[in-house]
């Protein structure tokens, strides 16, 4: 399988734990941040197609609470990423 290479600097990839129900779906539990941090996903508000227009790319996008902020997080094909901070 040939190895995807990107180069957007607005797109983060990070690796995610997640639950995977008996039904299919899939619901993010941690992330882990580029520096190795890992964040505690507290709930998910939403999930729905839709495209990141500053990131690049289209997939499923999380709607996700992680302490007091809210942050999407998309999965495409088969790799989850997020926006780079401004």
């Amino acid at each position: 399988m040939k190895e995807k290479r990107y180069s957007n600097p607005n797109k983060v990839y990070v690796s995610v734990k997640a639950i995977f129900n008996p039904d299919g779906g899939c619901r993010p539990t941690s992330l882990i941040w580029e520096d190795g941090r890992e964040y505690e996903i507290n709930k998910v508000t939403d999930i729905r197609q839709a495209a990141s227009l500053k990131a690049g790319g289209l997939g499923i996008r999380y709607t996700c609470r992680v302490g007091n902020r809210q942050i999407y997080l998309f999965l495409e094909d088969d790799r989850w990423f997020m926006k780079r901070k401004d």
